[in-house]
């Protein structure tokens, strides 16, 4: 009951956070590793996948967490040549909804066409929020960056650790899926 509750608090506590506006500097590897941190959107969906991975592919946790990498990296890059990419934060925003969505639903053992629908829709927003995290970057992006990669995957082993803690409460899993949607939505009108 405990966790329901804090799955449902979290819902209530997510400020608007929109990762590319006012979060300081954006250069280094300390700034790098802060962000994911400190912008509840890139928090929210970064455990979202962690726990995803983790109620659906217990025996191959890291796939979703290194699709969501790969992709932050090649948005990044897509960015860092100059391609113009519009709406990333939109595609930012619905990648929380999106994400707190599959946690809402998901299940070990779903369908393979499924996982591999739900890994796909990772890679696309992924791309979104290495696209916009390369375009605010300044001085050292490199280290910004790496910084952020690092937290990323912290994040991801956060959700994956937590989402092995409730396994087999399907209560508690639909809580915290159900809180991110909500925090979601709490970003969308703030």
């Amino acid at each position: 009951m405990n966790k329901i509750l804090l799955g449902v608090a979290l819902a209530f506590v997510a400020a608007p956070a929109m990762a590319h506006t006012g979060h300081g500097a954006t250069d280094g590897l300390l700034h790098g590793l802060q962000h994911p941190i400190l912008g509840v959107d890139h928090l929210l969906a970064m455990l979202a996948v962690g726990l995803w991975s983790g109620f659906v592919l217990p025996t191959r946790v890291w796939s979703g967490a290194a699709m969501f990498i790969a992709a932050m990296v090649v948005g990044g890059v897509l960015s860092l040549t100059g391609i113009a990419i519009p709406g990333v934060e939109y595609a930012i925003l619905f990648s929380v909804l999106l994400f707190g969505m599959l946690v809402l639903v998901s299940k070990r053992g779903q369908a393979r066409s499924l996982t591999m629908l739900s890994l796909g829709a990772i890679g696309f927003f992924a791309s979104a929020h290495g696209y916009a995290h390369a375009s605010e970057a300044s001085g050292a992006i490199d280290q910004y960056f790496a910084g952020f990669l690092i937290s990323t995957a912290g994040l991801h082993a956060l959700g994956i650790a937590f989402a092995r803690l409730v396994a087999g409460q399907p209560l508690a899993q639909r809580a915290i899926g159900g809180a991110i949607i909500l925090s979601s939505l709490s970003l969308a009108v703030a």
